[in-house]
């Protein structure tokens, strides 16, 4: 697959998750993107929330998320009863640079290239930072999210295969083609803009038929809300 670097890209995609209270209200790092960033249309009038920016080893913003809907838990937490569950309704939208192959700032190494894939990735290792499986316990977690990170990997090396449907869904207006799949613990999605990034989602209680995406005029609002 072409993309960034898994190591660093699932480092900043659990922080994503799990980091949620802390970071959601820094817009730092968004603002430092030479990329836009995108979210859900103006159709979606529920909370929106920054999440957290993924960055190169040089320190150059190369993805990030944005919230929709209710902070999600991790699924594991609830203590009441599974109907409770349902009724946590979220979808994060993850934008992620086109890049090419590329030298790094030293000149001394090559950066990978970024494809729809990598946002596949990214949305599907995003999902599992918030999914933990009953059954398992805390000693258990770690090895269960190591095998599925491997699974979503290989899944969004192969956007073409049985696993992935098509979703066409508008972006700034015009559809757009998405590689999009289900799960036992939500959806994923991914596909490209015209503005020069690939969009990821993720959503769980949030259907993803009729959501629509379109690019943030301006992102530090989101600071204040």
């Amino acid at each position: 697959m072409e993309t960034t670097s898994r190591v660093g890209a699932q480092a900043s995609a659990a922080e994503g998750g799990q980091q949620v209270p802390s970071a959601r209200r820094t817009v730092d790092g968004y603002l430092l993107a030479p990329f836009p960033w995108y979210g859900l249309d103006e159709a979606f009038t529920g909370p929106r929330w920054l999440m957290q920016v993924g960055t190169s080893a040089e320190g150059a913003v190369e993805h990030g998320s944005i919230g929709h809907g209710d902070e999600p838990s991790v699924r594991n937490e609830f203590t009441a009863g599974a109907d409770d569950e349902v009724k946590e309704r979220f979808a994060v939208v993850v934008t992620v640079a086109a890049n090419d192959v590329r030298r790094s700032a030293d000149g001394t190494g090559v950066l990978e290239a970024t494809s729809v894939s990598s946002a596949a990735w990214l949305a599907g290792v995003g999902l599992l930072s918030f999914t933990w499986p009953g059954q398992l316990d805390h000693s258990l977690r770690d090895d269960w999210l190591d095998q599925q990170t491997e699974t979503a990997w290989v899944l969004a090396d192969d956007l073409a295969g049985s696993d992935w449907s098509t979703l066409s869904l508008p972006v700034d207006g015009v559809p757009t083609s998405f590689h999009y799949r289900e799960s036992e613990f939500g959806w994923v999605l991914a596909g490209s803009t015209s503005e020069g990034v690939h969009v990821g989602a993720y959503g769980r209680g949030m259907s993803a038929y009729g959501l629509g995406f379109a690019m943030i005029k301006d992102i530090a609002s989101y600071a204040a809300e």
